[in-house]
């Protein structure tokens, strides 16, 4: 499972190299458009985990630092955390 998330974050990095190299250099017509607007909704996306995901973060050693990986390769980046130890009730 750690390849699928390891392939995951390496193909949304390449993502976004297209998405900043369309920027500078634009491609044709109709895809540059296209990769604006994917690249547009893919930031939204990932900014709506890091509010949705806030709270999970709050006692990691550096949040912000989570929070900046969760805007650049979202969902990849909040499987790598692990969950919090939930503390097992007394059965006296």
């Amino acid at each position: 499972m750690k390849v699928f998330w390891g392939l995951g974050r390496v193909l949304t990095l390449l993502f976004w190299l297209v998405v900043l190299l369309n920027l500078f250099v634009p491609l044709v017509n109709p895809l540059h458009l296209l990769i604006n607007l994917a690249g547009s909704l893919l930031f939204f996306t990932h900014l709506l985990e890091m509010l949705l995901f806030n709270g999970s973060l709050r006692g990691r050693s550096h949040p912000w630092r989570d929070r900046l990986y969760i805007l650049i390769v979202g969902i990849f980046h909040l499987q790598t955390i692990p969950a919090p130890a939930v503390p097992e009730a007394s059965h006296a």
